[in-house]
């Protein structure tokens, strides 16, 4: 019996992602820091689906998380075929406004957490006939985001970072996928504090369920990269091909604090 390990499942994107591999018969590993949501979310889905739910209660901001996953892993003999890094929220307001704690710790949960569990897990992925590694980045990845500004940066490490290991690992059985949404219907902008931008990110975001099905298809299609929505698409050739001052100066005007 092999699993799929999905952080930040217990809500939004990570939840949608664990109702859409439930409907193709997947084994789940749900990982999450409300021991209470992943609980009915695990009964929901083996209610509905024939299969396995793994769940595990765990801060993943924490220093030594990746490692407890890894532990828990190994000593259970659990196999492995899939890693899903959706972990994730924002800190909004200007950087020295901002706790410094607070902000480190998003930066823990979106580099550090990433690259130790992706580090830990390689060996389990690659006893598999074939593996996928999914991170969830973000558009804000493509460009300097004033009021966002750690956020942002963090998401284009995980970009970068996808990029690099999908082509070391080109001739291996693991395929690496980053998909960078826009908006998501979920509860992000309101855990950021952002809700002076709300609506209008609620006009222009997408449900988690179709991101889901969007970012699943493009991790079994293999792709190095992808960016659902023409909208978003066009946002991020704008911000790659247009002078920096110019889309950052926009960009300031949207996520005004």
């Amino acid at each position: 019996m092999s699993y799929i390990l999905i952080t930040g499942a217990s809500k939004g994107i990570g939840k949608a992602l664990a109702h859409e591999l439930a409907q193709k018969k997947q084994n789940l590993f749900l990982v999450a820091r409300s021991e209470n949501e992943l609980k009915a979310l695990a009964e929901e889905l083996k209610s509905r689906h024939p299969i396995d739910v793994i769940i595990l209660s765990l801060d993943l901001s924490a220093a030594d998380s990746a490692q407890h996953i890894a532990d828990y892993i190994a000593e259970r003999k659990l196999s492995i075929h899939t890693l899903i890094n959706n972990a994730g929220y924002a800190v909004w307001g200007n950087f020295e406004s901002n706790s410094l704690e607070e902000q480190n710790r998003m930066l823990w949960l979106h580099i550090q957490t990433v690259v130790n569990l992706t580090y830990l897990l390689l060996p389990f992925l690659k006893k598999e006939k074939q593996a996928y590694i999914l991170n969830i980045g973000s558009t804000a990845a493509y460009q300097a985001v004033p009021t966002l500004a750690l956020y942002a940066a963090s998401k284009s490490f995980i970009v970068s970072f996808s990029r690099a290991l999908h082509f070391e690992l080109r001739h291996s059985n693991v395929s690496v996928t980053c998909v960078s949404p826009g908006p998501v219907n979920t509860n992000f902008v309101n855990r950021a504090g952002m809700q002076a931008i709300a609506e209008t990110a609620e006009k222009f975001g997408i449900s988690p369920t179709l991101l889901a099905q969007k970012a699943l298809q493009a991790m079994y299609a293999h792709k190095t990269e992808y960016v659902p929505g023409f909208s978003n698409k066009l946002g991020v050739f704008f911000a790659t091909h247009f002078p920096k001052k110019l889309v950052e100066k926009v960009v300031a005007t949207f996520y005004k604090h």
